[in-house]
């Protein structure tokens, strides 16, 4: 019997669409894709448990179950009631509707949740032959997304967002999310034989995910999912994709993972997420201000997000920091630079116009990802490792 085909949807942050549609074809996924906000991609359930496990830069992964025009409530109400939603929920499931509206005529998400969610009800009443359903079983969010008059209808199957890892219990009072921490620490080609370090760690997640990168330990593998309990998902598709994951973490790779800050209370969130994720051992961190930082080795990279204006310093003390995070990047001769920050003055007090720039999102807040390229280690320095 052939496993059954289905469309998923692997949702990215703004600007990363590539790094998430990269990191599917890196995991076999070639079939894709790519539209902005998100990668659709073919699959069978057993990818929805493996995708959900591995994928480091993505926000969640959805089963899309339809897409069509929908101008008015009829167009609505017919495109959601053709859907399967019962091959997927069960008659005790629990399905609430999420929506969200853009430049389409049905404006009203309120209005579009009600009008999904009577579909759907129909739709179930057909196959299960009762006029009520309990919602006691398992949760199927659906959601609705109008985009330009077109309706797209899709379950989500994660949950919490893919940067809930497990490990971070607190938070220092400007955190990176952990998938945008991965996407940067991609970019930045840093690799397991290379140093890392971040000089203003606060709650250690760059340190975290590049130690979780370097051992191949997949970023899922401590949290649950929405469809853990789904009967298209069963316990022992989960089962497998967990003890292959386990099988695949390389913790014999020697990691030089170093952090500071200047603040003591984040390096207690920090040392509290490395002890949670692991890593008590691997990962050193210290109470330093920029200016005393100093990584150690060659070929290193730097990868760190300066507190700025807008959510902890003032604008002056920020621009002072980044001046000496710039002064510091000076004695280090053979290393990389890669420095998120919305600060539209970053080059001018870093004294140094990046190499390249890219533009990414910490929530809300414009950023640029500077980026600073220092020679990559002779080849012969990864072959011998």
């Amino acid at each position: 019997m052939t496993e059954r085909k289905i469309q998923l949807i692997a949702t990215a942050p703004m600007g990363l669409e590539a790094i998430v549609a990269r990191e599917l074809k890196e995991l076999g996924y070639t079939d894709q894709k790519v539209e902005n906000g998100r990668v659709t991609f073919t699959g069978v359930p057993a990818d929805i448990c493996r995708t959900n496990l591995w994928l480091r830069t993505a926000d969640r992964v959805l089963v899309k179950m339809g897409e069509f025009e929908a101008t008015t409530f009829d167009d609505l109400f017919e495109g959601t009631k053709a859907l399967d939603w019962p091959d997927w929920i069960p008659g005790d499931g629990e399905f609430p509707v999420e929506g969200r509206s853009l430049k389409s005529q049905l404006s009203s998400v309120p209005a579009c949740q009600k009008i999904v969610k009577k579909a759907v009800v129909e739709k179930m009443k057909e196959r299960y032959g009762t006029e009520w359903f309990p919602e006691d079983g398992a949760r199927f969010v659906i959601e609705v997304n109008l985009l330009n008059d077109k309706a797209l209808l899709t379950l989500d199957t994660t949950g919490p967002g893919l940067h809930k890892r497990g490990y971070r219990k607190l938070v220092t009072e400007a955190p990176l999310k952990e998938t945008m921490a991965a996407a940067i620490l991609q970019l930045s080609r840093w690799a397991p034989h290379r140093p890392l370090y971040d000089p203003f760690c606060g709650s250690g997640t760059f340190l975290v995910e590049a130690a979780m990168m370097g051992w191949n330990v997949a970023p899922g593998l401590r949290r649950s999912f929405n469809s853990e309990h789904w009967p298209l998902v069963p316990e022992e598709l989960w089962e497998q994709a967990r003890e292959e994951a386990y099988d695949l973490v390389n913790d014999d790779i020697p990691l030089d993972i170093a952090g500071s800050d200047i603040d003591p209370a984040a390096i207690e969130v920090a040392e509290a997420a490395v002890k949670k994720a692991g890593f008590a051992k691997e990962i050193k961190l210290r109470t330093l201000p920029v200016s005393k930082a100093q990584p150690q080795g060659s070929y290193g990279v730097i990868v760190t997000n300066p507190p700025y204006g807008e959510r902890l310093l003032d604008d002056k003390e920020a621009e002072k920091t980044i001046k000496q995070l710039g002064f510091v990047y000076l004695m280090l001769q053979n290393w990389s630079l890669f420095a998120m920050s919305p600060s539209k003055q970053f080059e001018q007090s870093f004294t140094r116009n990046a190499d390249k720039k890219r533009k990414l999102y910490n929530g809300r807040i414009e950023c640029q990802l500077y980026q600073y390229m220092g020679p990559l280690p002779p080849r012969n320095r990864e072959s011998d490792l």
